[in-house]
């Protein structure tokens, strides 16, 4: 199973000041709009996701090449799915689940 590219996506309070601290600890902004309240940044390999007033907790992201083949092996192993992708669609889609200790989990091809 290929669940691509990992990064924290962080609910923030003030995306200027999360932007900021990050860029001091010498990240990029690499993607997104002030405006529409997100960013996205990145240090070597490390990716962050900063979204003010979009979501309450913080969600770990996976970004792969074939979400719905990965939707068809967690239901395979049977993990509940909180949000399904539609199988008869192709290209950008998500799905979401919850591990066991209520950690909120994004895969998500854009």
């Amino acid at each position: 199973m290929n669940l691509g590219t990992f990064s924290v996506s962080l609910a923030v309070k003030n995306l200027k000041a999360a932007r900021d601290f990050y860029e001091a600890l010498g990240f990029t902004v690499i993607d997104g709009n002030m405006e529409q309240h997100w960013l996205i940044l990145e240090n070597g390999q490390a990716k962050i996701g900063l979204f003010e007033g979009l979501f309450e907790n913080n969600i770990l992201t996976f970004n792969p090449p074939d979400v719905r083949s990965i939707q068809r092996e967690l239901k395979a192993k049977g993990i509940t799915l909180t949000l399904e992708a539609d199988e008869s669609t192709s290209g950008p889609a998500h799905i979401t689940l919850v591990d066991p200790d209520g950690n909120a989990i994004l895969i998500d091809q854009f």
